[in-house]
């Protein structure tokens, strides 16, 4: 089953292909095809991993970060092998 994601960059919708072989998450796959380096923000957010008791302090950093990046509605869309 194929798997690809729909987001939007800038106010301008897209969507790429994704596969896990290629990437850890989406988010990696949606900065990888717009082209931006995620090496800063990697870094960060493992410090902010390492000193939050929870998942949420994560994912909030995750995504005020990447709303500053400038993306926002990050889904998966799965294909469906029956509607064919």
């Amino acid at each position: 089953m194929a798997t690809r994601i729909t987001y939007k960059f800038k106010g301008e919708e897209r969507e790429i292909n994704f596969a896990y072989d290629k990437f850890h998450d989406i988010y990696e796959a949606v900065a990888a095809a717009e082209g931006i380096d995620l090496t800063n923000y990697l870094m960060m957010a493992q410090q902010v991993e390492m000193t939050s008791k929870g998942t949420s302090a994560v994912r909030d950093f995750r995504n005020k970060e990447f709303a500053r990046f400038g993306f926002s509605d990050i889904y998966f869309i799965k294909d469906d092998p029956k509607a064919r």
